[in-house]
């Protein structure tokens, strides 16, 4: 029975792969900060693990025994001792350390598609320093390229509040095509990926099927609902002030809006043939998931 461990449990990503390889009958360990929101998967037959990725010695010999890793934790909007230098970089060099200490078989690491070493948000410019200290690692690797998630950046940034008030507030213009995905999707990557040798040590793109502007999201929204939306925007110059005032007191936030102005002009479309279509899988659109999320409410 294979074992997997996987790091940050308890968020989007984490938690939809632990219920999905538990149901496949996989022995599943789950590395998170608050135990109490682990309790969903400790009922289901994951192991639980407390710790913390600024805490070298909650790391120690939490790979022993496990064949398979995924990362999927990051400090993108952490402040304080949870900032992302420390969670992205330093804690995710222990991982990988901790990771060629043990043995493991294959580290599957969560990197971003926008990941370069001269990015103008230090976030993503983690993200490749680490892909980098991977590839040197002498570990089996997967690195997986990945856009925003639907379930942050589709609805909980944006479409929750046109569900619950009627009107949401984008960031910059909102003119700018975006790739996203479902996190289902990428669970699903995960499980071709995860035991089979043919993807050790490459860096795969996984995009969702389309490349789409948040005001067009907006809009789905609306239909989906039968209404029409109420959309403001908070200009790039706002952005600009607040992304200088906020980073002493709240980095994360302030990353937010740097990362907002840059995207008004950069390209962040992916290759819809970068979906999981390359491995045989039917993905997720845009639009089945705002259907999804609008009948939960």
């Amino acid at each position: 029975m294979p074992r997997l461990l996987i790091i940050g449990g308890t968020g989007v990503l984490g938690n939809a792969a632990a219920i999905h390889f538990l149901e496949k009958g996989f022995q599943v360990t789950v590395f998170v900060r608050n135990k109490d929101k682990a309790i969903n998967l400790e009922k289901k037959g994951a192991a639980v693990i407390t710790g913390d990725l600024t805490d070298a010695a909650t790391i120690t010999g939490i790979f022993n025994g496990i064949d398979v890793v995924l990362t999927a934790a990051h400090g993108m909007l952490g402040k304080g001792k949870n900032k992302s230098a420390t969670v992205d970089e330093a804690g995710h060099k222990l991982l990988v350390e901790e990771a060629k200490r043990a043995g493991v078989t294959h580290f599957i690491y969560t990197s971003s598609s926008t990941a370069s070493p001269d990015h103008p948000v230090d976030f993503f410019r983690t993200k490749y320093l680490i892909e980098q200290y991977i590839i040197n690692s002498g570990l089996n690797y997967t690195i997986l390229r990945l856009p925003a998630f639907m379930e942050w950046h589709v609805y909980n940034l944006l479409g929750k509040n046109i569900v619950e008030k009627g009107k949401t507030a984008i960031l910059g213009l909102g003119n700018n095509p975006t790739n996203f995905i479902a996190a289902k999707d990428v669970v699903a990557a995960i499980d071709i990926i995860a035991l089979n040798q043919n993807y050790y040590n490459k860096i795969i793109a996984v995009a969702g099927p389309q490349n789409i502007s948040r005001n067009e999201i907006a809009a789905l929204f609306g239909k989906a609902l039968n209404i029409k939306p109420k959309t403001s925007h908070v200009p790039v110059g706002v952005l600009k002030v607040f992304s200088v005032l906020l980073t002493p007191f709240h980095p994360g936030i302030a990353r937010i809006m740097k990362f907002s102005i840059y995207t008004e002009k950069s390209d962040e479309t992916m290759n819809a043939k970068d979906s999981i279509a390359q491995f045989g899988l039917t993905p997720t659109t845009i639009e089945e998931y705002i259907q999804s999320a609008v009948e939960k409410q």
